[in-house]
C-alpha cells in the first residue's frame, strides 16, 4: 500500500525521485557558476598571500597560471568523457575536485598548497565546464534554442562576480581571511553535488567505449566551429586584459587611489555581461557574433583612449562596453556550437573550443604582462588593442566568407541552418 501511494498523482516526491529537465538545466547552470566562482575565489587574496609568505610577483602569477595550464592538459585528454559516461557523472567528478581544492586552499600552510589547489581547480573546471555547457543546452526547455547559451553567459558572469565580492568582503571584515572564502566555496560545491545527484541519469545507452582522443571537430562544421571559437576566444582575451591589468590601469592612468572606486568600475563590467546576456536569448547566434565583434573594436578604442587621456569616464565606458561585447561574443559563440555540433560529439567539441580559448587567453595575459614589464603599460595596452582589433576583423571576414558560401549551397546541412 505504501509503495502504491508513493507513485499516485498528487503525492509529494520521495527523496530519491529524480528532478525533471528543468531542474537538470538549473543544476547545470549552477555548475558553470561554481567553476567561475572557484577560478575567482583566490584573486582578491593573492596580495595577502604575498605579504604573509614573502612571495614575489613571479611566484604569484605562476600560481595563477597553473589553473589554465591544467585546463590545457585536461581538456584534450578528458574533453569527450561526458559523451561516454554522461554529463551528470562528469560534472559531479569535476565539482568534487573543486571541493577538494577548497579544502587545500583553506588549510594551506605554504605556497606549494596554492599550486596544488589551483591544479585541482583547473582539473575540476576541465571536467565540469564542457559537460555543464552541453547539459545546459540539452536540457533547455525554453522555446528559444538560444536561451541555453544566454544562461551559460549569465551563470559564468554571476559566479565570477559573486566570488570577487564575497571573497573580498570576507577578507576585509572577517577574521582568518584566507579560510572563510574557501569554506563558502566548499559548501556551494556540496550543494551543487546534491542537486546533480537528483538530476536525470543521462548516460548514453549506445555510447562507444571511452578512450583519450586527440582534439577534433566533426566533419561539416569546421568553419562554423572556427567562427564560434574565434568569438569565444575574443571574449576571453579581452577579459584577460581586464582581469589581470584593469585595476592597475585605472590606478596608474587616472590616479584613482580609492579601491572602492576601482572595484565599482570593474564590477560594472561583470554586471554588464550578466545583464546583457538576459536579453540575448531571442538574438540569433550569428547576429550576436556580428554585434560582439563590432562592439569589441569599440571597447578596445575606448580602452586605448582611456589609457591615453587618463579619463575615468572613458574607463567606465570601456568597462561597460567591454562587458556588453563579452556577453555578445561569448553567447553567440556557444549558440553556434549548439546549432552545429552533433549531440554525440558536443562535449568533445565544446571542450576543444574551451581549450583553444584558454590557451590564447593565457598567451594574451602573459604577452601583455611581458610587454608592460619590458616597456610601459601604455605601450602594452596599445599593442594589445591593435592585436585584438585584428582578431575582431578576422572574425568578421570569416563570417562574410561563411555567409557567401552558405548562400551558394541550396540545401545546407540540417545542423547548419541557413538563417541563424
Amino acid at each position: 500500500m505504501t509503495r502504491l501511494s508513493a507513485v499516485l498523482p498528487g503525492n509529494p516526491p520521495t527523496p530519491h525521485r529524480r528532478m525533471g529537465r528543468r531542474g537538470a538545466f538549473w543544476a547545470s547552470a549552477s555548475v558553470l557558476a561554481l567553476v567561475l566562482w572557484s577560478s575567482g575565489a583566490p584573486s582578491t587574496l593573492y596580495p595577502i598571500y604575498a605579504a604573509q609568505w614573502g612571495l614575489s610577483p613571479l611566484i604569484v602569477t605562476t600560481v595563477f597560471a597553473s589553473y589554465p595550464l591544467t585546463l590545457l592538459a585536461v581538456l584534450p585528454i578528458f574533453g569527450n568523457l561526458s559523451d561516454r559516461f554522461g554529463r551528470r557523472r562528469v560534472m559531479i567528478a569535476g565539482v568534487a575536485l573543486i571541493a577538494a581544492s577548497a579544502l587545500v586552499f583553506a588549510i594551506a600552510p605554504n605556497v606549494a598548497f596554492l599550486f596544488a589547489g589551483r591544479v585541482l581547480q583547473g582539473a575540476g573546471a576541465g571536467l565540469a565546464m564542457g559537460a555543464g555547457t552541453a547539459a545546459l543546452m540539452e536540457n533547455n526547455t525554453s522555446n528559444s534554442p538560444r536561451f541555453a547559451s544566454s544562461m551559460a553567459t549569465v551563470a559564468t558572469a554571476t559566479g565570477l562576480t559573486l566570488a570577487l565580492i564575497v571573497s573580498g568582503t570576507l577578507a576585509q571584515f572577517v577574521p582568518m581571511p584566507l579560510f572563510w572564502s574557501y569554506i563558502v566555496l566548499l559548501i556551494l560545491s556540496f550543494a551543487s553535488i546534491a542537486a546533480l545527484m537528483r538530476a536525470p541519469d543521462d548516460k548514453p545507452v549506445h555510447a562507444q567505449r571511452w578512450r583519450p582522443q586527440a582534439p577534433s571537430v566533426p566533419r561539416g562544421i569546421r568553419r562554423r566551429f572556427s567562427i564560434a571559437t574565434m568569438s569565444v576566444t575574443l571574449a576571453y582575451c579581452v577579459g584577460a586584459i581586464f582581469l589581470s591589468l584593469g585595476a592597475h590601469m585605472i590606478a596608474q592612468f587616472t590616479h584613482a587611489g580609492n579601491t572602492a572606486v576601482v572595484g565599482v568600475l570593474l564590477g560594472c563590467s561583470a554586471a554588464a555581461i550578466g545583464i546583457t546576456a538576459l536579453f540575448l536569448s531571442r538574438v540569433p547566434a550569428y547576429a550576436s557574433v556580428w554585434a560582439g565583434a563590432a562592439l569589441t573594436i569599440l571597447s578596445l578604442a575606448l580602452m586605448t583612449a582611456a589609457s591615453t587621456f587618463g579619463s575615468i569616464t572613458l574607463f567606465l565606458g570601456w568597462c561597460i562596453v567591454g562587458g556588453i561585447a563579452y556577453s555578445f561574443t561569448f553567447t553567440g559563440g556557444l549558440g553556434l556550437i549548439n546549432q552545429a555540433a552533433p549531440a554525440r560529439h558536443r562535449g568533445a567539441t565544446l571542450s576543444l573550443l574551451y581549450l583553444i580559448a584558454y590557451a590564447l587567453q593565457a598567451g594574451t595575459a602573459i604577452g601583455v604582462g611581458a610587454l608592460a614589464t619590458a616597456g610601459t603599460l601604455g605601450a602594452a595596452v596599445g599593442i594589445a588593442a591593435l592585436a585584438l582589433a585584428g582578431l575582431s576583423a578576422s572574425l568578421i571576414i570569416l563570417m562574410i566568407v561563411d555567409i557567401k558560401q552558405r548562400r551558394a549551397v541550396p540545401n545546407p546541412s540540417p545542423n547548419l541552418p541557413k538563417h541563424t
